[in-house]
């Protein structure tokens, strides 16, 4: 399996963005992609308009226009998005899977940490989400969920040899090491190839949001099941393919050693 890692910078306007999507599909797609995966927030980035004026249904336009890009190039697309709630004052931060498969997760673990509250404005998801691609089990996940380690496991429990996690990862001191270690943590805990890719930082296309709303620090990454890292990326917006053939081959071998899904137990 080909997977790219699209590390973008998203703006405020859902329409451009779509744009960015289809541009990198095709450039990824040409490269033999299989798989396409974005990052969180891509539909808006979080220090644009107010998330409830660009939220859309899974079946709305921007929603559609993701499902149209990836039957033109063949591909399966993961990329983050809103759509609304049953609460009118908040959304749902949305993973949309549009491509061979049809699928969506909606962030459980919400980001209210160093100072930021997203839960002020968007509702949490209740249920892990997997699905099948290609003789594939994949689990997916959003930012800040890789820091609860419960939530992988359970991907791995329903058979997730492959975790998704898409991200806007918030900048500061210390911020780059923490989501290194996280994302190599909650590959080794697991014993799952990780493939996790963050939103690039806008400072390296000369945009300063300045501080506050997490809106990406790059440093994307494909993890192996023994917690190393196979690829990673700077900070600046970069779309590469990576054949994770290996490291999924490897996958039994590393669970036959590191048998820690098996000795595993709920305290």
């Amino acid at each position: 399996m080909r997977i790219a890692l699209a590390q973008v910078v998203a703006g405020s306007d859902p329409v451009e963005n779509l744009s960015i999507i289809a541009r990198e599909t095709r450039r990824a797609a040409a490269d033999g992609a299989e798989l396409v995966v974005f990052p969180e927030a891509v539909m808006c980035r979080f220090a644009g308009p107010d998330l409830g004026g660009v939220a859309e249904p899974l079946d709305g336009p921007w929603a559609e226009g993701v499902r149209r890009i990836a039957r033109e190039a063949g591909v399966t697309i993961v990329v983050g998005m809103f759509t609304p709630s049953a609460s009118p004052e908040r959304v749902r931060n949305t993973l949309l899977v549009a491509g061979a498969v049809d699928a969506s997760y909606d962030k459980i673990h919400l980001y209210d940490a160093f100072g930021y509250r997203e839960s002020d404005a968007v509702e949490p998801g209740d249920h892990p989400v997997t699905f099948d691609l290609n003789g594939v089990r994949i689990g997916v996940a959003t930012c800040y969920d890789v820091c609860f380690p419960e939530l992988f496991r359970a991907l791995a429990e329903e058979g997730a040899d492959l975790v998704l996690v898409a991200a806007s990862w918030g900048s500061g001191p210390g911020k780059r090491e923490h989501w290194e270690l996280l994302t190599r943590a909650r590959a080794l805990d697991t014993t799952t190839v990780v493939v996790a890719v963050g939103q690039a930082d806008p400072l390296t296309i000369g945009r300063d949001d300045g501080a506050g709303a997490p809106t990406g620090i790059g440093f994307s990454g494909v993890i192996a099941a023994d917690g190393t890292d196979v690829v990673r990326l700077g900070d600046a917006p970069e779309t590469l393919v990576v054949d994770v053939d290996g490291p999924l081959a490897a996958v039994p071998r590393v669970r036959a050693a590191l048998p820690v899904l098996a000795n595993g137990h709920r305290l």
